[in-house]
Protein backbone atom coordinates (compact mmCIF):
# COMPACT_ATOMS: atom_id res chain seq x y z
CA UNK A 1 0.00 0.00 0.00
CA UNK A 2 1.45 3.28 -0.64
CA UNK A 3 1.56 6.20 1.70
CA UNK A 4 -1.72 7.41 2.25
CA UNK A 5 -2.62 9.16 5.33
CA UNK A 6 -6.15 8.12 7.41
CA UNK A 7 -8.15 11.49 7.49
CA UNK A 8 -8.27 13.78 10.36
CA UNK A 9 -10.48 12.05 12.66
CA UNK A 10 -11.89 14.73 14.59
CA UNK A 11 -12.16 16.29 11.41
CA UNK A 12 -14.28 13.90 9.41
CA UNK A 13 -15.05 11.22 12.00
CA UNK A 14 -13.70 8.41 10.52
CA UNK A 15 -11.65 6.26 12.85
CA UNK A 16 -7.44 4.93 10.73
CA UNK A 17 -9.68 1.47 10.14
CA UNK A 18 -12.69 2.54 8.97
CA UNK A 19 -10.89 5.13 6.10
CA UNK A 20 -8.72 2.15 5.31
CA UNK A 21 -11.65 -0.26 4.90
CA UNK A 22 -13.51 2.68 2.48
CA UNK A 23 -9.70 2.85 0.86
CA UNK A 24 -9.46 -0.86 0.18
CA UNK A 25 -13.11 -1.02 -0.90
CA UNK A 26 -12.35 2.00 -3.63
CA UNK A 27 -9.20 -0.25 -4.50
CA UNK A 28 -11.16 -3.21 -6.06
CA UNK A 29 -13.18 -0.81 -8.62
CA UNK A 30 -11.33 -2.10 -11.29
CA UNK A 31 -11.50 -5.58 -10.55
CA UNK A 32 -15.36 -5.11 -10.14
CA UNK A 33 -15.53 -3.38 -13.81
CA UNK A 34 -13.25 -6.22 -15.46
CA UNK A 35 -15.30 -8.69 -13.61
CA UNK A 36 -18.52 -7.16 -15.27
CA UNK A 37 -17.01 -7.23 -18.43
CA UNK A 38 -15.84 -11.06 -17.81
CA UNK A 39 -19.26 -12.33 -16.13
CA UNK A 40 -21.68 -12.70 -19.22
CA UNK A 41 -22.30 -16.41 -20.18
CA UNK A 42 -24.71 -18.09 -18.20
CA UNK A 43 -24.25 -21.16 -20.26
CA UNK A 44 -23.76 -24.15 -18.14
CA UNK A 45 -23.91 -27.91 -18.31
CA UNK A 46 -27.11 -29.46 -16.85
CA UNK A 47 -26.86 -32.29 -14.33
CA UNK A 48 -29.31 -34.92 -14.74
CA UNK A 49 -29.88 -37.55 -12.18
CA UNK A 50 -32.20 -40.32 -11.76
CA UNK A 51 -33.85 -38.68 -8.84
CA UNK A 52 -36.54 -35.97 -9.36
CA UNK A 53 -36.96 -33.31 -6.88
CA UNK A 54 -37.57 -29.70 -6.41
CA UNK A 55 -34.73 -27.48 -5.68
CA UNK A 56 -34.36 -24.30 -4.29
CA UNK A 57 -31.57 -23.56 -5.92
CA UNK A 58 -31.05 -20.39 -8.31
CA UNK A 59 -30.32 -20.92 -11.90
CA UNK A 60 -27.17 -20.32 -13.61
CA UNK A 61 -28.70 -17.01 -15.08
CA UNK A 62 -30.28 -16.14 -11.47
CA UNK A 63 -26.74 -16.26 -9.64
CA UNK A 64 -25.04 -14.22 -13.02
CA UNK A 65 -27.60 -11.78 -12.81
CA UNK A 66 -27.39 -11.39 -9.16
CA UNK A 67 -23.37 -11.11 -9.10
CA UNK A 68 -23.65 -9.06 -11.94
CA UNK A 69 -26.04 -6.25 -10.07
CA UNK A 70 -23.73 -6.45 -6.87
CA UNK A 71 -20.41 -5.56 -8.85
CA UNK A 72 -22.84 -2.41 -10.58
CA UNK A 73 -23.94 -1.16 -7.30
CA UNK A 74 -20.60 -0.89 -5.77
CA UNK A 75 -19.02 0.77 -8.61
CA UNK A 76 -22.11 3.11 -9.16
CA UNK A 77 -21.74 4.39 -5.29
CA UNK A 78 -17.68 4.93 -6.16
CA UNK A 79 -18.58 6.42 -9.43
CA UNK A 80 -21.79 8.52 -7.79
CA UNK A 81 -19.69 9.61 -4.47
CA UNK A 82 -17.06 11.03 -6.73
CA UNK A 83 -19.56 13.25 -8.71
CA UNK A 84 -20.84 14.35 -5.27
CA UNK A 85 -17.57 15.29 -4.51
CA UNK A 86 -16.88 17.31 -7.32
CA UNK A 87 -18.72 17.35 -10.67
CA UNK A 88 -15.77 18.95 -12.64
CA UNK A 89 -13.15 16.89 -10.94
CA UNK A 90 -14.66 12.90 -10.38
CA UNK A 91 -12.81 11.73 -13.18
CA UNK A 92 -9.93 12.31 -11.29
CA UNK A 93 -11.16 11.98 -7.69
CA UNK A 94 -12.31 8.32 -9.57
CA UNK A 95 -9.03 7.14 -10.73
CA UNK A 96 -7.35 8.91 -7.67
CA UNK A 97 -9.04 6.48 -4.92
CA UNK A 98 -9.14 3.06 -7.00
CA UNK A 99 -5.86 2.94 -8.47
CA UNK A 100 -2.33 2.97 -5.92
CA UNK A 101 -0.36 4.91 -8.38
CA UNK A 102 -2.67 8.24 -9.11
CA UNK A 103 -0.73 10.36 -6.83
CA UNK A 104 -1.36 14.55 -7.36
CA UNK A 105 1.76 14.25 -9.14
CA UNK A 106 0.46 11.91 -11.88
CA UNK A 107 -2.80 12.84 -12.04
CA UNK A 108 -1.74 16.72 -12.74
CA UNK A 109 1.48 15.69 -14.97
CA UNK A 110 -0.54 12.67 -17.14
CA UNK A 111 -4.01 13.33 -16.65
CA UNK A 112 -3.26 17.36 -17.07
CA UNK A 113 -5.90 17.63 -13.53
CA UNK A 114 -7.11 20.95 -13.79
CA UNK A 115 -6.90 22.13 -9.83
CA UNK A 116 -4.12 22.68 -6.90
CA UNK A 117 -2.72 19.81 -5.00
CA UNK A 118 -4.36 20.84 -1.86
CA UNK A 119 -8.01 21.48 -4.16
CA UNK A 120 -7.95 17.65 -5.16
CA UNK A 121 -6.56 16.54 -1.56
CA UNK A 122 -9.68 18.58 -0.21
CA UNK A 123 -11.87 16.50 -2.75
CA UNK A 124 -10.43 13.44 -2.13
CA UNK A 125 -11.16 13.73 1.24
CA UNK A 126 -14.68 14.76 1.12
CA UNK A 127 -15.50 11.79 -1.54
CA UNK A 128 -14.21 9.25 1.37
CA UNK A 129 -16.23 11.32 4.18
CA UNK A 130 -19.58 10.72 1.76
CA UNK A 131 -18.77 7.44 1.08
CA UNK A 132 -18.77 6.66 4.67
CA UNK A 133 -21.64 8.62 5.02
CA UNK A 134 -23.74 7.04 2.75
CA UNK A 135 -23.32 3.30 3.77
CA UNK A 136 -21.90 2.49 7.29
CA UNK A 137 -21.96 -0.98 6.02
CA UNK A 138 -20.45 -0.94 2.05
CA UNK A 139 -19.99 -5.01 1.82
Amino acid sequence: MPNVRPLNKDKYNISKHRFLELYHFCMQYKEWKAELQALTDTVKAIGYSEEIKGSSIKSATEELAMKREELRQKCKLIEQTAIEADPELYQYIIEGVTEEYASYKYLSTVMKIPCSQNTYYERRKKFYWLLSRKNNKIY
